[in-house]
């Protein structure tokens, strides 16, 4: 339900003007593939985080020496984040090609 706007509130109709509706689904669009590339980085850094955590705490659970599962975690971790930040480079490059793709088969 939509309410009546204010009496001093200068009456506009989003919905009547196309020009202006391309304009703003361009820019929801734009600032949503940021985002999602922005929670996408946020993902990998908490699954290596998490993943070094767990290496870390079954080392410490199987009595191994400080120093080897501090290498240990570090290695997974830097390992999860690697693959994942190659994943969303092959995923942004796909979809380059895709895109390349129907542009050319569009002609």
């Amino acid at each position: 339900m939509f309410r009546k706007p204010h009496p001093d509130q200068l009456p506009f109709e989003w919905s009547k003007d196309a020009q202006m509706e391309r304009i703003i689904a361009a820019r929801v669009a734009i600032r949503a593939e940021a985002e999602a590339i922005r929670w996408r980085f946020r993902m990998i850094c908490m699954e290596a985080v998490m993943m070094g955590t767990l290496v870390a705490a079954a080392g410490i659970a199987l009595d191994q020496p400080t120093a080897r599962i501090v290498h240990a975690a570090i290695g997974v971790a830097l390992a999860c984040l690697a693959s994942g930040l190659l994943l969303i480079a092959l995923s942004a490059g796909c979809g380059l090609l895709v895109a390349r793709y129907r542009r050319w088969r569009a002609r």
